[in-house]
């Protein structure tokens, strides 16, 4: 039996954001040529901290500096201890790093150097980052084996950006020590793609896949994320 998956789409919308306005014609995209219908619902960061119960699917959408970062980091841990497929992508990126330092690592007073510029850098967990990236594209290289590898099909992608902030290098091992996977990186080494092995299915990218193409067809990872959350709807029905 076929299931509709609800998906969370967790993020301030607005218009001005490329990304957001990309979101419909995706997921026209994914019922079309992908045949996995997703019942999409906007959740706005100010509600997102009661909680992702009943959604078969979370998306961290870019945005940032969202209006609650408390609400964006609920709704991540909620997918992350609920086994609820996850997507974070910009911003979202950013706020799973921070989410897993300060809830799995132990790293409590972890920052995030945008939402509060005055954090100290040994405790900033996302930095500005040495360049900006805003309007940028590049290559990822994808680690073999990784779940991103499965989806993608390559060990080499192009990658579009629109962001200026990043994990910072100092915190990296901890987070791998902990369970974080980095399976992407640019050019220059440094950490594009995240992923929690044991997690039924929960990544983040730096870049913005949603913006790849033209939009009539949903990236991979997009397409990934949809595919699960059609499973999670079939187990939980």
């Amino acid at each position: 039996m076929y299931h509709t998956a609800r998906i969370a789409l967790v993020g301030d919308r607005s218009d001005t954001v490329r990304s957001h306005v990309r979101i419909p014609g995706l997921l026209k995209a994914l019922r079309v040529r992908d045949g996995l219908d997703l019942d999409a619902y906007w959740v706005p960061t100010e509600d997102a901290g009661q909680g992702m119960a009943g959604f078969d699917a979370v998306w961290v959408l870019p945005g940032s500096p969202y209006r609650s970062e408390a609400g964006a980091l609920a709704a991540i841990r909620s997918a992350r201890e609920g086994g609820i497929p996850f997507l974070g992508t910009c911003g979202g990126f950013q706020h799973a790093l921070l989410e897993f330092a300060r809830n799995v690592c132990g790293l409590t007073r972890a920052g995030h150097a945008e939402n509060a510029p005055a954090t100290a850098p040994e405790e900033a967990v996302v930095v500005p980052l040495a360049c900006s990236l805003a309007g940028h594209e590049g290559a990822v290289e994808i680690a073999p084996g990784s779940r991103a590898a499965r989806l993608l099909g390559a060990g080499r992608i192009q990658a579009r950006y629109h962001c200026t902030y990043g994990p910072s290098p100092r915190h990296l091992d901890v987070l791998r020590e902990h369970g974080l996977s980095f399976t992407g990186t640019d050019e220059s080494g440094d950490v594009r793609i995240a992923e929690l092995p044991a997690h039924p299915f929960f990544l983040a990218t730096l870049f913005q896949p949603e913006l790849d193409g033209d939009g009539t067809r949903a990236h991979p990872l997009i397409t990934g994320l949809a595919a699960a959350a059609v499973e999670h709807a079939a187990r939980a029905r």
